[in-house]
Parts: structure tokens; C-alpha cells; sequence
């Protein structure tokens, strides 16, 4: 892995561009991707488990990943 790979870094929240906690935006960045497809994806699959697992996942990834520093 060289210096610069986004995975070394910690998976947060972000605070910039957030539609709701800020989850998917900070798996974007995280991964490197764009926070769009992020979201889309996710929506997708939650559409697709009957959506109820896809909430709770997310309202505990919004509990349990840090709010990125100011």
C-alpha cells in the first residue's frame, strides 16, 4: 500500500456534504469513491433486502463511526 491509499486512513463521518449522517459520504471517501454512487448503491441494496436491515445498518453505522474532526 503506498502512503496516500485512502483505506489506511480511519473510516468516519464526514461533516462537508452529508445528505442525512453522513455515513455513506464517509464510505466514499474512505473507499475513494464518488459519494453519489455511494449512496445510490446503498439504496439499492437496501430497496432490495425489503429495506429494514439497510435502516438499522445505517442508524448503527451512524452511532458507531466517528464524526471526522472540524
Amino acid at each position: 500500500m503506498s502512503i496516500d491509499d485512502p483505506m489506511r486512513q480511519p473510516l468516519m463521518r464526514v461533516r462537508q456534504g452529508k445528505v442525512i449522517g453522513g455515513v455513506c459520504g464517509g464510505i466514499a471517501k474512505w473507499l475513494g469513491w464518488d459519494p453519489t454512487l455511494v449512496r445510490l448503491g446503498y439504496v439499492v441494496l437496501s430497496v432490495l433486502s425489503v429495506g429494514f436491515p439497510g435502516v438499522i445498518i445505517y442508524i448503527l453505522l451512524w452511532i458507531l463511526m466517528p464524526l471526522e474532526p472540524a
